[in-house]
């Protein structure tokens, strides 16, 4: 499910970006216990991440999906954000992200 959530969000960030961004590199490879997928875009954009089914119990399985993304703010600066993605929920990190004490 989280896996169908994210890439939904993809799909809507596609949707919602300018035309006149090209995708310089996409590569994907789908396995049935895990994935990786990453692309580069001609405004610096970028993302990378790799899946796998992790056992969560005798009965339960997760996704855990670790990776990162990159874009260019309003501002110019580049913001880099890496994550982990499981059965504890979205747990970004970045130099620009508030961190929980």
């Amino acid at each position: 499910m989280k896996f169908a959530i994210v890439l939904f969000a993809l799909f809507a960030v596609a949707l919602a970006a300018p035309t006149d961004v090209e995708i310089l590199r996409q590569d994907s490879k789908v396995e049935a216990d895990n994935y990786t997928y990453s692309f580069g875009t001609s405004d610096g954009t970028s993302k990378d991440e790799q899946g796998e089914l992790k056992s969560i119990g005798p009965d339960a399985q997760a996704i855990v999906a670790r990776g990162q993304f990159s874009y260019t703010g309003p501002d110019g600066v580049v913001y880099t954000v890496s994550y982990v993605a499981d059965e504890n929920g979205f747990q970004p990190q970045g130099s620009h992200l508030p961190v929980a004490v």
